[in-house]
C-alpha cells in the first residue's frame, strides 16, 4: 500500500458524518471507517472494506447499532463473480464486482479508479452488491458511472442521477444530495 488517507465527509443525507481511514496503491484499497446518521433512524455504524487487484471488493464487514438492535454483515466476493452474505449465497448479485455500502461516498471511489472515469473519457455500467443502511439489507442495483470532465462524474442509478466532484486519488469530494467532504488528509 503506498496511499494512506483520513477523510470525513458530512453526509446530509443521513444528517450525520463518516470518517474513513484509507489506504490503497497498487490496484488495491483497504478501508475501515465509521459513521453516525439519524435518517432514517439513529445509528452508528463500523465497517471495514478490502478489495483485491483491480479495485474488485473481496470483503465487505459491517456492525450497525440502533436503538432496535445490533446487526452485523460479513460480505464476501469470491473472486469469480460468486457473493456470499453471513456464508450463504446471494445469487442476484453474481457478476458484480463491487459493494456500494449506501450513504457512503467511499464506495464510489473503487469502479471509478478501476477505469479513470475521474480522468478520462468513458462510461461504464456495472451491478452492484448494494447495501442498505441501516437494516443491511443486499440487494443487486444497477449504476452507470460516465466521465464529464476531469474530476467529475456523473453517477446514475434507475431515475437518479448526481455529478459527482472527485480528488485526483479518486475520493469523493462533492456527492450532491449525498455528502461533502470536510477534510482533505
Amino acid at each position: 500500500m503506498s496511499a494512506s488517507r483520513v477523510i470525513t465527509w458530512d453526509v446530509s443525507a443521513s444528517r450525520g458524518f463518516e470518517t474513513a481511514w484509507v489506504e490503497h496503491g497498487d490496484g488495491v484499497m483497504r478501508a475501515r471507517g465509521r459513521a453516525v446518521g439519524t435518517v432514517p433512524e439513529p445509528y452508528w455504524i463500523s465497517y471495514e472494506l478490502e478489495t483485491a487487484e483491480g479495485f474488485v471488493t473481496r470483503r465487505l464487514s459491517v456492525t450497525v447499532e440502533t436503538g432496535a438492535q445490533d446487526r452485523v454483515l460479513d460480505l464476501r466476493h469470491d473472486g469469480q463473480g460468486g457473493w456470499t452474505a453471513d456464508g450463504e449465497p446471494l445469487p442476484g448479485v453474481d457478476g458484480a464486482l463491487d459493494c456500494d455500502l449506501g450513504l457512503c461516498p467511499l464506495t464510489n471511489t473503487m469502479p471509478v479508479l478501476r477505469y479513470g472515469l475521474h480522468q478520462a473519457p468513458g462510461e461504464r455500467e456495472f451491478l452492484m452488491a448494494w447495501v442498505s443502511v441501516p437494516d443491511l439489507a443486499v440487494r443487486p442495483s444497477r449504476q452507470t458511472y460516465t466521465h464529464l470532465g476531469p474530476g467529475r462524474v456523473r453517477f446514475a442509478s434507475g431515475d437518479f442521477r448526481s455529478d459527482l466532484e472527485f480528488d485526483e486519488e479518486g475520493y469523493v469530494v462533492e456527492y450532491p444530495s449525498l455528502a461533502s467532504r470536510l477534510t482533505a488528509r
